[in-house]
Formats: structure tokens, C-alpha cells, sequence
């Protein structure tokens, strides 16, 4: 029987990565090597935030190459560039559920059945917590086990689970969190930016731009734009009117999970002012009113 094969921390990221948008972006996979450093690197979606170069990508690439986890090839149109395709899913003969848990382990580490099934409802539709569960130890039972059920910690309400493909944090045994660590069980906000409603986009960026220092300008849409200091990083964005939702909010909420921060809304009782939505400039949203009568905009960028 074939041994498994045993990763590091950025064969994790590498082959997480290319597991993900081989799925969710099937038209540009797969991966030319900028893509794929963009991947590793993303913001979202990902524990922890890594900032890994070309270089690093490239060598690992070439090392999973030689171990047969990965194909390296020639793009097939315009200019030759070469891509990169895992084969993790053939050498493990996973199935499309066992798949997609596999996916969302690697790229972000021990979590919870519910946590999984949320983070997993882009890659595989899982009816329910107890079919994650029932995939979960199915991928436990197997002759080599795929993954493992790690033992509760005082004051968490379920228990994680891990997979078994490299060395985890999780599995140094007598572990604790540290004091004053954030709860796992709340959504992770990474940025919140105000949303400042002008009449009109181009006759109010000089004001913004030049007397404020808000010079870079992060992008443009017509009817909302973002300016950011490019000595401070202060970010402010200005819009007329939302182009989708029924009104405008007063700040820009970023998280790095909107499906499970959108799921805690509803189980909150709070009012959901534009449901969760997957906007064509590339973002998935939605809003929510604070009990205060505010709008919030709690939103997900997605890489390329």
C-alpha cells in the first residue's frame, strides 16, 4: 500500500490552492505561476495569511512535481506559459465530498464540522452538518486515514478535526490557547472601510485625492471608488448610490468568511437588507442592519 505522502506547510498551500480554483475557477485553471502565487497569498480563505514568492512557489512546485502530486504544463492558447495541475485528488482517489473537506483543511488548518460545511458550499453542496460528519469519518476509517478528530477543548463547543498529510499545531498534545486568543466560533473582520455617499464621483476626487492624500486609487466603478494613502494605507471609499442593493451602507466590512459571517446574521435574528450575493466585480456580500438602524456592507473579495 502506498504511503501517504507527508507536506509541509507550503506543499499544504500549493496543492490547497490549486485544489480550490481547480473547482471554483475551472476557465483559467489550470494555474500560470502568478496565479498561483496570488492563490497561496490570498487574504481570505486562508489560516494563515502567508507571503510566499515566486521563487518559493516555483520550488515547491517542481518538488511535488517530482514526488508525482503535480503536472506542470504548456498553456494551449496565445503566448506558451507554463500551468500548473495537481494530482493529490488521483493519488488519493478521493471522492467530490472528501475532495472538497480535504481542500478547505489544508488551506486553513483544524476546524469544526459546521465551520467546514459552510467554507466547503463553493467547492461541494453538503445538505446538512451530519453528512460533513459522516464524510469525516469516513476519511478517518479508511486504511490510512485521511484525517482525525482532535479532542475538545475546554469552552469549545464542538470538536475539530485535522487532516493527516503533515505536521499540525493542533496535534502538539496538552496544547491550550493562549489568553486573550479570539474565539474561533466568531467571523474574522480584516478591514473595515467607511462609505462616504458624494453626488457626483469625479467632482468630488480632487478633495479626497490631493487635499487629503488619499492618491492611490484602488478602483473605479462608476457609482463607488476607493482611495488610499499610499505613505498611511488610510482607505476611504466614496460612492453615489449602490448599483445592486436596495440602500447604501455606512461602512465596508471585510471579512474572510462572508457565507459564515451571513449564516451567524440570520442565526442572530439580525435584519438582512440584501441577502448574501456573488456581485460581478468580484466580491460576495451582503448587508445587514445593525440594531443602532445602521447598514453594514460585510463583504468577501475573491482572488483571481
Amino acid at each position: 500500500m502506498r504511503e501517504l505522502p507527508v507536506l509541509d506547510a507550503t506543499d499544504q498551500r500549493v496543492l490547497g490552492s490549486l485544489l480550490e480554483k481547480q473547482t471554483t475557477v475551472p476557465a483559467t485553471y489550470p494555474l500560470s505561476a502568478n496565479a498561483l502565487v496570488s492563490a497561496c497569498n490570498q487574504t481570505n480563505s486562508r489560516d494563515p495569511v502567508t507571503d510566499l514568492d515566486h521563487q518559493i512557489v516555483e520550488r515547491t512546485a517542481k518538488s511535488l512535481k517530482e514526488r508525482g502530486l503535480l503536472r506542470i504544463v504548456w498553456s494551449d492558447t496565445g503566448r506558451r506559459t507554463l500551468k500548473y495541475h495537481q494530482i493529490l485528488d488521483e493519488q488519493l482517489a478521493l471522492e467530490p465530498d472528501e475532495r472538497a473537506l480535504l481542500t478547505v483543511l489544508l488551506l486553513r488548518g483544524a476546524q469544526a464540522p459546521g465551520e467546514l460545511r459552510t467554507r466547503t458550499e463553493r467547492l461541494h453542496g453538503f445538505a446538512d452538518r451530519g453528512q460533513v460528519e459522516e464524510c469525516l469519518r469516513r476519511m478517518a476509517s479508511r486504511p490510512q486515514p485521511l484525517v482525525r478528530e482532535l479532542e475538545r477543548r475546554s469552552g469549545q463547543q464542538d470538536p475539530r478535526w485535522i487532516h493527516l498529510l503533515g505536521a499540525a499545531p493542533e496535534q502538539t498534545s496538552g496544547e491550550t490557547a493562549p489568553a486573550g486568543s479570539a474565539d474561533p466560533s466568531r467571523i474574522r473582520v480584516t478591514q473595515i472601510i467607511a462609505d462616504l455617499h458624494v453626488p457626483d464621483l469625479p467632482a468630488s476626487r480632487s478633495f479626497y485625492t490631493d487635499y487629503l492624500g488619499l492618491a492611490e486609487e484602488e478602483f473605479n466603478l462608476g457609482w463607488v471608488a476607493r482611495h488610499t494613502s499610499p505613505v498611511s494605507r488610510a482607505t476611504l471609499q466614496v460612492m453615489t448610490s449602490d448599483a445592486t442593493a436596495p440602500v447604501d451602507p455606512v461602512v465596508s466590512v471585510m471579512v474572510d468568511d462572508v457565507e459564515a459571517a451571513y449564516r451567524q446574521a440570520q442565526e442572530r435574528g439580525y435584519e438582512i437588507v440584501h441577502p448574501l450575493t456573488t456581485e460581478a466585480w468580484g466580491v460576495t456580500r451582503f448587508f445587514v442592519r445593525a440594531p443602532d438602524g445602521n447598514v453594514l456592507n460585510v463583504v468577501q473579495q475573491h482572488a483571481g
